[in-house]
């Protein structure tokens, strides 16, 4: 593993996705950039995970990470909504795996824990953390910070999820869900 990587951290979402790149070099991170993409605007959810994989790429392309880290769907009461968060992540990843970029999710739990020793922190004390950390300014919408902290919870776990499955491309995909080929 080179001592300087770069991690892009993505906050899936149908209305908002929240992403945030970090360089780290030896274990001191630093902040590259962080952002929100709006989906609202968008007729439909096929249209909105089309933007998701487009963008995605788009972040890819400009900021090279080598590696790419995505909070997972939480568990919630409304299937629809769970199974919506689902694809979003999923065109999230797809669009890592389709630029070759190692991707690994993590719980939101496991990134809480990581970046705050707080599994339940509040979305406000997980920026706060990460003002105190990387001498951000909070954002509006702290979407942008939860794509931030999954980034920098990959960091801390070495780039490899302990929690999380990291998958190096298509095949290993595949080779871990057999019945998504067809």
């Amino acid at each position: 593993m080179s001592s300087e990587r770069i991690i892009l951290g993505i906050d899936p979402g149908t209305t908002i996705m929240g992403y945030g790149v970090i360089k780290v070099v030896g274990k001191a991170p630093e902040m590259i950039t962080m952002g929100v993409i709006h989906l609202n605007k968008l007729a439909n959810h096929p249209l909105k995970l089309k933007r998701i994989f487009e963008r995605t790429l788009s972040l890819i392309d400009e900021y090279c990470p080598d590696e790419m880290a995505l909070e997972a769907p939480f568990y919630g009461k409304n299937v629809q909504s769970m199974l919506k968060l689902g694809r979003a992540q999923g065109v999230a990843m797809a669009a890592g795996l389709y630029r070759d970029i190692p991707t690994t999710e993590y719980a939101p739990r496991k990134i809480k824990q990581s970046i705050t020793g707080n599994g339940t922190a509040s979305k406000q004390q997980v920026a706060a953390m990460l003002k105190s950390v990387l001498g951000i300014e909070i954002p509006k919408l702290l979407d942008a910070t939860d794509g931030l902290a999954a980034a920098l919870c990959h960091s801390y776990q070495g780039g490899i999820g302990v929690e999380g499955k990291k998958y190096s491309g298509w095949d290993s995909f595949l080779k871990d869900n057999p019945n998504r080929k067809g």
